[in-house]
């Protein structure tokens, strides 16, 4: 079943009865060529990529839950690639290029909009950092731009430029291909296409342990029965360090809660993604006109996925110093995502010790705007046994090797870097 314009006006004379299941909820086979655990995002699309680019059509996705009701919607949907170190700026500008023309290639609207991310600056040091980064993204072949204190004001209207800000705008760095997408209909796309492709979709399948023999993976033990593979990939976010540690890894992660929060629906009031510089803190608008907010870490390592009131009040305190309209807004919900923090703020896409056990993991913040980009090159890495080129500088002994790609200093503890 393809969507298109025409079918949708065919089932609405019909009342949309003749409408197929998006994909398949598969009953676990005894065996596969390649078992991915976990059903967000990043799963997903592995799966996808390794049934589209490199023909492996017996593979099983294993979600402990429902598909995609992990990190994959729990964020604040913001895609970007404006990175500073090479590493990281050519892996997410993979990715951006894969999200243009995502929606067409699983024929199905992520709604993705490339409404631009601006990054304000509130001094002269950090007017400098932003620019640096914005030449060496310039240099990497990713477009950026320097925006000037009344380029800001004419761009974010409503943003509080004026001198009496406690933190006064000194100017920002854009990037117009960013912006955001739909979480939900991303994890929707690429399981209807995966499923398509043949692989089976399974939910409610918790992975208890790992079959190993030899130093070599052979399967994996689940809620519903030991299913056999040749290959198996770890993709689980936030429980990176809890299902490795099934096989015996004890990885260089922690995992941290990060918050984030939406208000009633208003107007349009910006139409773009805007970061505050002189704290954790980024705002967007959503099609429904909610405004999507989000915040910092707890900074407390933990498995839960829900907030609290501490860094509510922090992030709110950040939005109103950008936007002092923000404080007639009531808030209509908030919640939690579990972070992989790795310790230098990077990913981790790589190999591990037991043979045919790969990783994917570490996603820090970064993990939604990475989707395609990510299982892309996991899939790569799964199929050929061997790193794609724009994930070589990801694996897992880079941290033994002293590699560490710092863009940010983003993990959760800096003194490790």
């Amino acid at each position: 079943m393809t969507y298109s314009a025409f079918r949708l006006f065919r089932e609405g004379l019909r009342d949309h009865s003749g409408w197929e299941e998006a994909w398949r909820d598969a009953e676990p086979q005894p065996a596969y060529d390649v078992v991915i655990v976990g059903g967000g995002g990043h799963g997903l699309a592995t799966a996808y990529y390794l049934a589209k680019e490199h023909g492996i059509g017996r593979v099983a996705v294993l979600e402990k839950g429902y598909i995609g009701g992990g990190n994959t919607g729990r964020n604040t949907t913001i895609v970007r690639s404006n990175y500073l170190l090479e590493a990281n700026a050519h892996f997410y500008e993979l990715s951006l290029k894969l999200w243009e023309g995502l929606s067409a290639d699983l024929n199905y609207n992520v709604m993705f909009s490339q409404r631009g991310v601006l990054n304000l600056a509130h001094s002269d040091a950090q007017r400098d950092a932003h620019m640096r980064r914005g030449n060496a993204m310039r240099l990497n072949g990713i477009d950026s731009e320097w925006l000037t204190k009344e380029q800001v004001a004419a761009f974010v209207p409503h943003l509080d430029v004026s001198e009496n800000a406690r933190f006064p705008v000194v100017g920002g760095l854009l990037q117009r291909r960013g912006g955001t997408a739909r979480h939900d209909a991303v994890a929707w796309g690429y399981a209807r296409a995966a499923s398509r492709r043949g692989v089976d979709i399974v939910q409610n399948c918790e992975v208890t342990g790992f079959v190993i023999d030899g130093g070599a993976v052979k399967g994996v033990q689940t809620s519903r029965g030991t299913i056999r593979a040749k290959k198996v990939g770890i993709a689980v976010a936030g429980h990176t360090s809890h299902v490795a540690a099934l096989a015996g890894l004890k990885l260089p992660i922690e995992s941290h809660l990060l918050q984030a929060f939406v208000s009633e629906p208003i107007k349009p009031f910006i139409d773009t993604v805007v970061t505050f510089g002189a704290g954790h803190f980024y705002v967007s608008q959503s099609d429904k006109g909610e405004m999507v907010m989000g915040g910092d870490l707890d900074f407390y390592p933990s498995y839960a996925q829900r907030g609290n009131l501490p860094i509510i009040e922090e992030a709110m305190s950040c939005g109103l110093q950008m936007f002092p309209a923000l404080s007639r807004l009531r808030m209509l919900r908030h919640w939690g995502g579990i972070m992989d923090m790795s310790m230098d703020g990077s990913p981790i896409i790589s190999k591990t010790p037991i043979s045919g056990l790969y990783l994917n993991g570490g996603w820090c913040y970064g993990g939604f705007k990475a989707t395609p980009g990510s299982g892309f090159v996991f899939a790569h890495t799964i199929a050929r046994d061997e790193p794609h080129p724009m994930n070589a500088e990801f694996r897992l002994d880079r941290f033994e090797r002293g590699y560490a790609i710092d863009d940010k200093g983003a993990g959760p503890t800096p003194q490790a870097h």
